[in-house]
């Protein structure tokens, strides 16, 4: 009995090179990231994903973009009908959920901050940065609050990148309980 090979629509197999590519440029970086690990992973040849993607570097942005888009619809969805602190406390609960569950999208924001050098890759992050950045103003906190909230956002984003959490050094664990208390 033969079986029939389902093919998969262009569109399912851009989802499966963007998984692939979050993997590979969360690791690597733009510059050292392979698009032919990231084929081989996602089971596609090379030409068929510059065919989809242009370039790496245009597989980089949209990788770059899905990673965005990703952080904004946890926040969304974490303070849906919710607004002030309460928003705020529930993104960022939601975020540092999202990327202790899968530490990549961690990884490739930080690689994304570092590659802003590329006026391409700058403007997809200030991008979704902003977006973030005006869904948290919509939630009715003062604008010097949403600066403590991203401020403080990004030294949890610097002190898991460096696995403070994990750090047997006083100076770690006395910046740690800090942060879990809100300081």
């Amino acid at each position: 009995m033969a079986t029939t090979a389902v093919r998969k629509t262009a569109e399912a197999r851009r989802e499966e090179i963007l998984e692939a590519a979050l993997d590979e440029f969360a690791g690597h970086g733009l510059e050292g990231a392979s698009t032919d690990a990231i084929a081989r992973s996602a089971g596609i040849s090379q030409p068929y994903l510059f065919r989809l993607f242009g370039t790496k570097k245009g597989l980089y942005l949209a990788s770059t973009e899905r990673c965005f888009d990703d952080a904004y619809v946890t926040f969304r969805t974490a303070s849906d009908d919710l607004t002030g602190e309460e928003a705020l406390e529930a993104m960022g609960k939601a975020y540092k959920q999202m990327i202790t569950d899968d530490p990549r999208r961690l990884k490739a924001q930080m690689q994304a901050y570092s590659a802003c050098d590329d006026p391409d890759v700058r403007a997809v992050v200030q991008q979704g940065f902003g977006r973030l950045v005006e869904l948290a103003e919509s939630k009715g906190v003062p604008p010097e609050r949403v600066v403590r909230f991203f401020a403080f956002g990004m030294l949890i984003n610097v002190m898991m990148a460096m696995n403070l959490y994990e750090l047997d050094r006083p100076w770690a664990t006395r910046l740690v309980e800090n942060c879990l208390k809100g300081a």
